[in-house]
């Protein structure tokens, strides 16, 4: 069993969920569009936004294609 997330782990997850929201909601999209154009589902888009879920890298370059943006743009 591992060790729960650090202070800074969750800090930094949040931080992500927040680059992530706001580049959907500049890009004029629901968690839903962005969800079917990502090839994800809604409640996952949520759970990374909310900082719940910790986004796997596969997830994260899908979402900043879906965006248009630089996967950079989401995690720096």
């Amino acid at each position: 069993m591992s060790a729960p997330p650090s202070a800074r782990v969750l800090a930094v997850r949040r931080a992500v969920g927040e680059r992530i929201r706001a580049a959907r909601l500049h890009a004029n999209l629901t968690q839903e569009k962005l969800a079917e154009v990502a090839g994800l589902d809604r409640q996952t888009i949520n759970r990374m936004e909310q900082g719940h879920a910790s986004p796997r890298l596969d997830n994260l370059v899908r979402i900043a294609d879906a965006l248009d943006v630089p996967l950079a743009d989401l995690v720096r």
